[in-house]
């Protein structure tokens, strides 16, 4: 069953039944009884499941005064339900411009869109932190907290089919049927002219991830693409339902916020490929190493190496990108309720404590010295790799000296290079700090070695 909450309104009902009776019965029906065949521009209706996550969006009454034209109100909060004459109605969202608990038109937008929960559905600040509070003790009961996924580069990756490299053609006999998709990884898309490639383990990765965690799709994408998308990742609705997210939901060009988001920054993680995609959120954000899996990926980052269809090899499934984060999201998810829980009272607790802590780990006890890495005359604490490493936990100096474990250079031939050899220090180059950085550990240094001169 589908329901326009305008068009099926029961305000010129003579039934005494209430709109509420109407949406309760919508919301505890089974979900699959929608088409998964209808248009995915279609999100008009509300998913069922999560708008029980949205507890308040529950109709408690419908004023049946025939002053108001289009009565259907919406009673957000469950204190208060009802408004005296002298009282003033605290709007705390909107439907267009009708109040959803008054039905008052309202003459300003305030607040913020929610539309991929419902199309025109705003809340006012005031709501969404009473909403958040509520989000809070909920996850807290069920031991969860909220998981903001990214698509393009974190969970897959899709190709124009007009970009397909003649190396690429081979990959149009190997796509899996669109009737099964949860047997399959590799998809054409007809309608959308895309080809998708799902992330190696990314299934396993989405079942074990939503027993931790309430997720969210986040996307710069289109909404038609970010639902066809979920469609591949989530064929049966277990894990998103409507909390699908696209470039048309968010309130910034070219940002993604949790402003969109009815759940408390302080129980939020991110994963995606993108980190100024979240510059006021870098403390919920696990950066994830991108997935390029098709040509014109490598060309959209100008990479000039060989894709990995191109190559006709994939990430590992057991120790990939998905598999390491799986890993972190585990850690974190168990200190968040064994040591903060032992620390801290519940509204206390914040996750982003957890992952800065978590991440100081993986260099700890480790003291870099730079040479040459940075441009002259930078500030060398500025710069991204610096940053990156005492995120990991290490000390970064300008200067060698005994305590130091680590030169990180470019060229065997430096000073300080030299002085590590000689001091039988590691000499590895930058990238053995980002690999630390995205697979949440020290690695192996020999890996990243940076070779002496002969005449060294």
């Amino acid at each position: 069953m589908q329901m326009s909450l305008v068009e099926d309104s029961p305000v010129h009902s003579s039934s005494s039944d209430d709109f509420a009776t109407i949406l309760a019965s919508e919301l505890a029906s089974d979900s699959s009884d929608s088409s998964s065949d209808g248009d995915p521009e279609d999100s008009d209706n509300i998913e069922g499941n999560d708008c029980k996550r949205i507890k308040t969006c529950v109709v408690e009454e419908v004023d049946k005064s025939e002053e108001l034209h289009s009565s259907v109100s919406f009673e957000i909060s469950e204190q208060n339900l009802d408004i005296s004459v002298n009282e003033a109605c605290p709007h705390p969202g909107s439907f267009e411009d009708m109040c959803i608990k008054c039905g008052e038109r309202l003459p300003e937008e305030s607040g913020v869109t929610f539309g991929y929960i419902h199309k025109g559905l705003r809340l006012a600040n005031d709501e969404i932190d009473r909403l958040r509070t509520e989000d809070m003790k909920n996850l807290l009961r069920l031991k969860k907290l909220n998981l903001i996924l990214d698509l393009d580069h974190t969970l897959l990756n899709s190709t124009p089919l007009t970009l397909l490299t003649q190396e690429e053609e081979y990959l149009k006999t190997r796509t899996d049927n669109l009737q099964n998709v949860a047997k399959g990884s590799l998809f054409v898309l007809p309608h959308m002219h895309t080809m998708t490639k799902l992330r190696p383990f990314v299934r396993t990765f989405l079942k074990e991830a939503s027993t931790m965690f309430e997720m969210y799709i986040y996307t710069m994408g289109d909404r038609p693409y970010a639902l066809e998308m979920a469609k591949l990742l989530d064929p049966e609705k277990e894990y998103f339902n409507a909390r699908v997210i696209s470039r048309d939901d968010g309130t910034q060009r070219h940002q993604k916020g949790l402003d969109v988001i009815l759940g408390k920054d302080s129980a939020v993680l991110i994963l995606d490929d993108t980190e100024h995609a979240w510059t006021k959120h870098k403390d919920n954000l696990i950066l994830m190493e991108r997935y390029h899996y098709f040509a014109s990926s490598c060309q959209q980052f100008g990479f000039s190496c060989k894709s990995l269809s191109q190559l006709e090899h994939d990430e590992s499934e057991s120790d990939g990108a998905l598999a390491t984060a799986i890993d972190v999201l585990r850690q974190i998810h168990a200190m968040f309720f064994t040591v903060l829980a032992a620390e801290k009272e519940p509204c206390d607790r914040d996750v982003r404590q957890v992952l800065k802590s978590v991440r100081r780990e993986s260099l700890r006890g480790c003291r870099l010295v730079f040479s040459r890495v940075f441009p002259t005359k930078f500030p060398a604490e500025s710069h991204p790799l610096w940053r990156m490493a005492e995120q990991l936990g290490a000390t970064c100096s300008v200067d060698v000296e005994p305590s130091v474990t680590h030169v990180v250079a470019l060229d065997a031939g430096t000073e300080k290079s030299r002085w590590a050899a000689k001091e039988k220090k590691f000499l590895v180059n930058p990238q053995w700090i980002e690999a630390s950085y995205y697979r949440w550990k020290r690695q192996p240094e020999e890996k990243y070695s940076v070779n002496l001169p002969s005449n060294a």
